[in-house]
């Protein structure tokens, strides 16, 4: 099952006429720490609603069916949202509307998997785009991260900024990023960017001189011909510009991770793109070769797209051994562990965010279960005929036929 991250409060009361939305830190009730505005006792249960009255919380989040009768003496602010967002925990982040009381999880202390959505708008249109893009102005989610920032776990792990477009409001944007950088120092961060922006050099200074320890540019790279890596992305001139930003990045330091994403038009060409990364680009920090995510316009174009992960492993292999050969740190993302060849299993990775990863019921009496990535649950799943438990003795005719 997807984890629901958004939806609409049965019941708000209390909160302020003066502001549109509000970002929100959610406490147990029991906290003793110092309590700040945004701050809500998060209470499940009757009891949790007595006890945050009793230590005088003015502010409470409440998991519950229904709504909520306080005393006519409560005169504070008061949210209730549906039980199916009962994994809410202390110091999860919640950015809340006022007026539809609509909400969002934006950040989960407990997740190792935590990302923010910096817009919707986009200069490519990639035709298996999990986020299509859209025309709008919401600038106004850039100030929503920055009051989210102040108020997450200094010793959250890694975050991730996603789009659209990161830098579609880059000035606005490396602000953010320097909130990062001030704090959360010891945190990576890793910025999903279509790379277009930094073939304008002063974009790249720009990033360069929020000077963060752990700052990664994530780029796509989807073939070594511009006119494929054009095509997919749905705009002429964007390989040139891709390519250009990734030299700037380079050449003055910063981190850059290119990212393939295997389909139809990009897997059957995977070797000669893993050589190609190989010889030309072989300086970058890390090159992920990722499943896709059969949703937003990866559905629409499914006919398009669709290619069974066993009809490319062998191709996948291949570039994995090319760009380890040539010293780049390469990982496979997205595809389970029994779609791919046993030389790639070392580099198949985890990587699917919690809230949408899943696994289907022969992965139950699979023993690789706790190290594969599984599947996802979002949009329109597709799966490889190639799915089957690997067991003991799998492993053992695998470990013959090698």
């Amino acid at each position: 099952m997807t984890l629901p991250l958004y939806g609409t409060a049965s019941q708000s009361s209390g909160l302020s006429s003066d502001k549109v939305r509000s970002v929100l830190r959610l406490r147990s009730v029991d906290y003793d720490g110092e309590r700040h505005e945004p701050d809500f006792a998060l209470a499940k249960t009757p009891d949790d609603v007595r006890r945050a009255r009793v230590a005088g919380w003015q502010s409470i989040f409440v998991v519950s069916e229904g709504v909520i009768d306080l005393p006519d003496a409560f005169n504070g602010q008061l949210i209730t949202v549906p039980p199916k967002y009962d994994y809410l925990a202390d110091s999860d982040v919640i950015g809340f509307d006022h007026a539809s009381r609509k909400f969002r999880t934006l950040y989960r202390r407990n997740s190792a998997h935590n990302s923010f959505l910096v817009t919707e708008r986009c200069n490519n249109y990639c035709l298996m785009c999990s986020q299509p893009p859209k025309d709008v102005d919401d600038r106004w989610l850039l100030g929503e991260i920055k009051e989210s920032l102040r108020l997450i776990d200094p010793a959250t792990r890694a975050l991730t900024f996603t789009g659209g477009e990161t830098l579609s409001d880059w000035e606005d944007f490396i602000d953010v990023l320097k909130e990062c950088r001030d704090r959360l120092p010891t945190t990576a961060i890793q910025v999903l960017t279509n790379g277009r922006a930094f073939a304008d050099s002063r974009i790249v200074d720009a990033w360069k001189g929020i000077d963060h320890p752990n700052l990664m540019a994530a780029i796509p790279v989807y073939a070594s011909v511009d006119h494929v890596h054009d095509h997919v992305v749905q705009a002429k001139g964007a390989f040139d510009e891709t390519i250009l930003g990734i030299l700037k990045l380079k050449d003055r330091g910063q981190r850059v991770e290119i990212r393939v994403v295997l389909h139809a038009l990009t897997a059957p060409i995977i070797e000669e793109t893993g050589r190609w990364l190989a010889r030309n680009l072989p300086f970058v920090d890390h090159v992920a070769l990722m499943g896709l995510e059969n949703t937003g316009f990866a559905i629409a174009n499914d006919a398009v797209l669709w290619m069974d992960p066993v009809d490319y492993s062998d191709g996948l292999a291949r570039a994995v051994d090319r760009l380890s050969a040539a010293g780049v740190n390469v990982s496979v993302y997205n595809l389970p562990k029994c779609v791919l060849p046993k030389s790639v299993w070392p580099n198949a990775l985890q990587s699917i965010s919690d809230w949408k990863n899943g696994f289907v019921e022969e992965c139950d009496r699979c023993d690789s279960k706790n190290t594969c990535s599984g599947f996802f649950t979002t949009g329109r799943p597709r799966f490889s005929r190639g799915v089957s438990a690997i067991t003991s003795e799998r492993k053992e005719l695998s470990r013959f036929a090698n």
